[in-house]
């Protein structure tokens, strides 16, 4: 199966220094591997960043680590997107624009992922969960963003894809089919933002040394993979206005590595 974001490939993508000066970007998932590195990878070149995430004290690291990158101040926001519902999101935005004025970037990194098992393994919470947190919150999240998105010049949403030709296999259950269903959301999202200021991206990462890839792939070596500080460096290039001919497209990073 192909994305429905066509794929598309660019050999390092790497924000420009400076590029998301006077941004504010959102991401969730902002204290997991590649919600940090995402994170940092913003700071770098310029933008405010609220972190999202359910984990305050790992939250509170890396608002430490970009205050000492130096560059603008982080804001954090907790929020468990598990119990999280429409007015939770919408208090999130309410926060945005409170505390900073502006929303120019949002990033889904948050995942789920609790093993590979079938689906009559699956408890019924189970599936609801990653669900919850893999589609429902981030549909949920983007809905309640997008006026505010909207008032910026240039801004952009980029969701974080996972290889369909794996995850559409036995024993992926709830998470396969959330990242499925993300996949066809931002594909309507970009149709129907496709003549306004509002950009949609994919993006597809390489195996990185992750939680998730280590649950899934509990024999394998992982320092053999890569941190996922490349990936979070392609977030931030689709963030910035040097993305543009990608409105729409998936970001493919899978060429350097076999998974």
């Amino acid at each position: 199966m192909s994305m429905l974001l066509p794929l598309e490939r660019i050999d390092h993508p790497v924000a420009a220094p400076g590029s998301l000066q006077g941004r504010v970007v959102l991401v969730t998932g902002a204290s997991g591997g590649l919600g940090r590195a995402t994170a940092l990878a913003c700071a770098r070149v310029g933008a405010t960043v609220v972190l999202a995430g359910r984990k305050v004290r790992a939250l509170e690291a890396v608002y430490d680590e970009i205050e000492a990158l130096g560059g603008p101040q982080a804001a954090i926001y907790p929020v468990d997107l598990e119990g999280a519902g429409p007015g939770d999101h919408d208090d999130i935005v309410d926060a945005v624009r409170l505390q900073c004025g502006r929303l120019d970037g949002l990033v889904h990194a948050a995942a789920h992922f609790d093993g590979l098992r079938t689906i009559d393994q699956t408890k019924p919470l189970d599936w609801l969960r990653a669900q919850q947190v893999g589609l429902n919150a981030p549909v949920l999240l983007t809905r309640a963003c997008l006026p505010l998105l909207r008032e910026a010049a240039d801004a952009a949403v980029v969701f974080v894809f996972d290889d369909p030709a794996r995850v559409g296999k036995a024993y992926w259950g709830s998470y396969g089919v959330s990242k499925f269903g993300l996949a066809g959301f931002a594909s309507v999202l970009h149709d129907e933002q496709a003549n306004g200021p509002l950009r949609v991206h994919g993006l597809l990462p390489a195996p990185m040394r992750t939680t998730l890839r280590r649950m899934a792939y509990f024999g394998e070596d992982a320092t053999t993979r890569p941190t996922p500080d490349r990936t979070g460096a392609a977030v931030a290039f689709l963030l910035g206005a040097q993305a543009h001919s990608l409105r729409g497209k998936t970001l493919d990073l899978r060429t350097a590595q076999a998974s």
